[in-house]
């Protein structure tokens, strides 16, 4: 299990390109570890500097001059050279901008990997700077996030998380089961004399306010996985209701194959977009219907797994049919059914429904739900769907600290878990139990808080967590 240090520790020298693959303008090589500064002296000759010793250049200083292996000139390069322990990895470490062809790309890395350095693993910078301390656990997930972003909302709660704000909150958490822990194993050591260090009605009240605390934090965990991972949206409705022409409306593209025929959709396609700053991960399903083929029966099946799945499903009807309203009972029980999403009801073709806004009114009437009167192929009424769609999320703004947004599946397990540990002890305080298993509660719930920053962690934990990383990170 690696420990994070004060003191920054320089393990082998690594390199690695930190800028996308392909032809660019530039492309950053970086590289990081014990002895990168007499690699590079090796290999650097600065423009005008022939007796210049790039080894003994002070930090945050760029130089501008050339690259040579044992053939010759590779490229001229900027080199920018930072010192331990002020790095991203807090080890020593000089990245050089290159031309941004990848043939240049690979002659830089051979140099480098011939002088002494080795190919760096996916993520093993961001490891390393975890590893010497310079950010936590969360942090580091929270640059891999931000990394992948695919909306602003993600961005954002990303940016929040690495710069610390949760990292703070949990750290308070911690620190204050660490002291009702420290004076439950005082009591212990002593033991004998029957001594009470903190009254049984003062921890109690301590441990009922940090497991208010840490469900907050657990209930915190919808919203941010709604803004980080999109909303898990699905149309669903009867064959030739117009589903796949409102993806392709959403889409702005013509992504789904449109048809007069039932039973054009076999299998669900998926795409995202962006609304106001909140991803939206559409699935487009078979249409629910008694199929007589196979290949329809299982793509029927499919449909209401991925409606199991939703955040959000989007009924589907066509309103110019006389029969369109009988579906109200089959909403009912869409509602019923599903209760983990939210279910907006839209009334399709209303440029040819007579008497559009009555039928509106009375399927709000008979489902009890939203409705959104939509004419997909025209593009009319989208506008006002989209706001609906778009009101699940910006109700739980009101809810929860955007700050301290809980996004990870990992982090919520461990938060439920140091939960459950708080209340077992509170539990056993009111039945009187022994000191060592309400000290061994809340020391379980303290490694559990633990997990999330990096303070109690498996090697194989940070294995999984880095190995999403790309190898220049």
């Amino acid at each position: 299990m690696p420990l994070q240090t004060s003191q920054p520790v320089q393990e082998d020298p690594i390199a690695a390109i930190a800028t996308p693959l392909g032809v660019g303008a530039l492309a950053v090589i970086r590289i990081s570890g014990s002895g990168v500064l007499d690699i590079a002296q090796g290999l650097f000759r600065k423009s005008g500097h022939f007796d210049f010793q790039l080894r003994e250049s002070k930090g945050f200083t760029a130089h501008f001059g050339r690259v040579y292996d044992r053939d010759g000139l590779v490229d001229e390069v900027i080199a920018l050279v930072f010192r331990s322990p002020n790095s991203y990895t807090r080890e020593d470490m000089v990245e050089f901008s290159c031309h941004g062809g990848p043939v240049v790309v690979r002659h830089m890395l051979q140099a480098l990997y011939e002088a002494g350095c080795r190919p760096a693993e996916p993520g093993e910078f961001t490891r390393r700077a975890f590893i010497n301390g310079r950010i936590d656990l969360l942090q580091a997930e929270a640059i891999g996030e931000m990394i992948h972003a695919r909306s602003e909302s993600a961005y954002r709660t990303a940016v929040n998380q690495m710069q610390g704000n949760l990292s703070m909150k949990l750290e308070q958490l911690r620190q204050r089961l660490l002291e009702s822990c420290a004076m439950l194993e005082l009591e212990l050591d002593f033991s004998e004399e029957d001594v009470e260090f903190q009254s049984r009605g003062e921890l109690r009240e301590q441990l009922m306010q940090l497991q208010a605390e840490v469900q907050k934090l657990v209930d915190s965990y919808q919203h941010g996985r709604l803004l980080s991972e999109g909303v898990a949206t699905v149309i669903v409705g009867k064959p030739n209701a117009g589903k796949s022409t409102l993806l392709n409306t959403l889409l702005g593209e013509e992504r789904a194959i449109v048809s007069h025929m039932p039973g054009t959709t076999r299998d669900y396609i998926e795409e995202c977009f962006v609304h106001e700053k909140t991803m939206f991960r559409l699935t487009d399903t078979a249409g629910l219907r008694e199929a007589a083929e196979e290949i329809e029966r299982e793509g029927v099946g499919r449909s209401y797994k991925k409606i199991g799945e939703a955040d959000l499903i989007l009924y589907m009807l066509d309103l110019s049919q006389p029969e369109s309203l009988k579906e109200s009972e089959v909403i009912r029980e869409f509602r019923e059914t599903y209760t983990h999403a939210k279910l907006i009801v839209i009334a399709n073709k209303t440029d040819l429904a007579s008497d559009s806004e009555e039928l509106l009114q009375q399927l709000r009437e008979e489902t009890g739900c939203d409705v959104a009167g939509i004419s997909a192929k025209q593009g009319e009424g989208i506008d006002g769907l989209l706001r609906l769609m778009s009101s699940m999320v910006e109700g739980l703004d009101k809810l929860h600290d955007a700050s301290v947004l809980v996004t990870s599946l990992r982090h919520y397990v461990s938060l439920r878990n140091a939960g459950d540990a708080v209340r077992n002890a509170l539990e056993l305080l009111g039945a009187y139990a022994g000191t060592e298993l309400i000290a061994f509660e809340l020391r379980s719930a303290l490694d559990y808080v633990g997990e999330i920053t990096g303070k109690v962690v498996s090697e194989e934990v940070l294995n999984v967590i880095f190995d999403r990383f790309c190898v220049g990170k």
